[in-house]
């Protein structure tokens, strides 16, 4: 799914009008249906709703919306700080819709902790720092206890970039039109936005397919289009062999953590490159998975004959050892024909060392957190020159950069980013890095292009966190949970 600028979107909305065609204020009518009919599933007719209205046309979606829900059968009232005279067109039409049975709220501090919150105060017009009344309004929003739900976004946040120091009401769930927005997806506001919930109101597919965009979102339906089938008469070989290269001295749950995900992955064979005293864990484990023994307490020595391995993955709790450091280098001097995961202490090593980097392959796979990102790229100031940063370096070494964390990007080296849809903060533990580099590796090694294996690694290794918090919760739930639910 295509990510569009605020900009776009209002474009996507007048090319709709028009070639529909439809009225502007149909549009709007089709957009609240839309919305409502997600509150009438969702929402209790026992809750009192407030919807929270401002003088454009965000406004007006929440007066249509408030008028639809009145007549479903729910206690509706709205607070509306404006004039008519300051209302947008079809902001003040959803106005004179509005049936004289519902309250109008005059008072803010007159909020019932009973309510529940539409905010549809301010939309992807926002641009700079905001004035009174909606100042106040927000910052009221924000200190009550209140469940608050957003339509389209968060009021206050603009639709990209520049969120850091903006005043953004703190909502539960959003209900974004169409397509997500960027800055929903960004650490610097998405915070802001609660639950994601995208509800499509039929704007043009023609203008949307054909308006360029660097930026998407990674859905159920593109996952499905990507993935490869199973043949009947097929058998391990066919599925290509892993190879993993992980673990040092007391590290060798993270090569565990790997090597189980890798097993989970659809690919023939998995083997696990790790110290000689460090073999136990991983034996007793996954005895499915085979073995290349290293001399060391540490990475010290390519395993022989590199050439039977169909993609590698190295980093999971490698440690920084100098000869460590030295065996990545021959590493990739001998195997450049292979797809690559590097993770973790591989990452480090790369970052220290401009010769290694000069020696990476073509669309090798980065998988960095922040810190690890910010000793690759750099510092930066704000997501924008993050997002800059990443795609230079992506581009600089033509290969993909998986940049983890909520909503994880994923980078390619033609600049496209991809914007996970799956995943929760349980996942923020231990080993779950881990586990994401042995999947992806899989994926390599089963035979999906870097590109694809990156994305539906992501989406997957996401999905199976859901599902582990599900089952667990997102306070118990750990790494090893995930490798159960792939």
């Amino acid at each position: 799914m295509k990510i569009l600028t605020g900009t776009q979107i209002k474009e996507a909305d007048r090319y709709t009008i028009e070639h529909e065609p439809i009225s502007s204020i149909d549009l709007m009518e089709r957009a609240s249906n839309t919305i409502a009919e997600w509150i009438c599933n969702n929402i209790s007719k026992a809750s009192p709703l407030l919807f929270l209205i401002g003088k454009g046309n965000n406004g007006g979606d929440g007066l249509a919306v408030a008028r639809i829900l009145f007549h479903a059968g729910y206690d509706c009232s709205v607070y509306l700080p404006f004039e008519k005279e300051q209302l947008t067109s079809e902001c003040a039409v959803n106005l004179e819709r509005l049936p004289s049975y519902i309250e109008r709220v005059t008072d803010i501090k007159r909020i019932s902790n009973k309510h529940i919150l539409i905010d549809s105060l301010l939309g992807t017009g926002v641009k700079g720092t905001l004035k009174e009344p909606l100042l106040s309004i927000i910052k009221k929003v924000n200190s009550l206890s209140n469940e608050v739900i957003s339509i389209d976004l968060p009021s206050g946040m603009m639709s990209e970039f520049g969120n850091t120091d903006q005043t953004v009401i703190k909502a539960d769930i959003t209900l974004t039109l169409e397509f997500p927005k960027l800055a929903m997806l960004l650490p610097e506001a998405g915070e802001y936005c609660g639950e994601i919930i995208t509800l499509p109101i039929g704007l043009n597919r023609e203008y949307i397919e054909h308006t360029p965009s660097l930026y998407h979102y990674i859905t159920l339906d593109y996952i499905q289009s990507i993935r490869l089938k199973r043949e009947k008469f097929s058998h391990k070989g066919t599925y290509g062999h892993a190879l993993l290269i992980c673990g040092s001295k007391g590290m060798a749950g993270a090569a565990t953590l790997a090597t189980g995900a890798a097993l989970r992955s659809g690919c023939g064979l998995v083997t696990t490159h790790i110290p000689y005293n460090e073999r136990f864990a991983i034996q007793a484990n996954y005895p499915s998975a085979m073995m290349s023994l290293d001399d060391e307490d540490y990475f010290s020595s390519v395993p022989k004959d590199l050439s039977k391995y169909s993609a590698i993955g190295i980093g999971c709790g490698l440690g920084q050892e100098h000869q460590t450091g030295e065996a990545f280098k021959e590493l990739l001097a001998a195997s450049y024909k292979q797809p690559f995961v590097i993770d973790a202490d591989a990452l480090n090593i790369l970052a220290d060392n401009y010769h290694i980097k000069q020696r990476i392959p073509e669309n090798i796979i980065l998988t960095p957190h922040p810190g690890e990102l910010k000793r690759l790229v750099g510092e930066w100031h704000n997501e924008e020159e993050k997002i800059n940063l990443v795609k230079r370096y992506a581009a600089d070494i033509k290969s993909i950069i998986i940049v983890k964390g909520a909503h994880t990007m994923i980078c390619l080296p033609d600049g496209n980013c991809y914007f996970n849809s799956t995943g929760n903060s349980g996942m923020a533990k231990g080993g779950s890095g881990d586990v994401l580099t042995g999947y992806i590796t899989g994926l390599l090694a089963r035979g999906y292009s870097s590109a694809h294996a990156a994305i539906l690694g992501v989406y997957v290794h996401g999905l199976a966190g859901d599902k582990a918090a599900a089952r667990w919760g997102i306070e118990s739930m750990n790494s090893k949970d995930i490798i159960d639910f792939l």
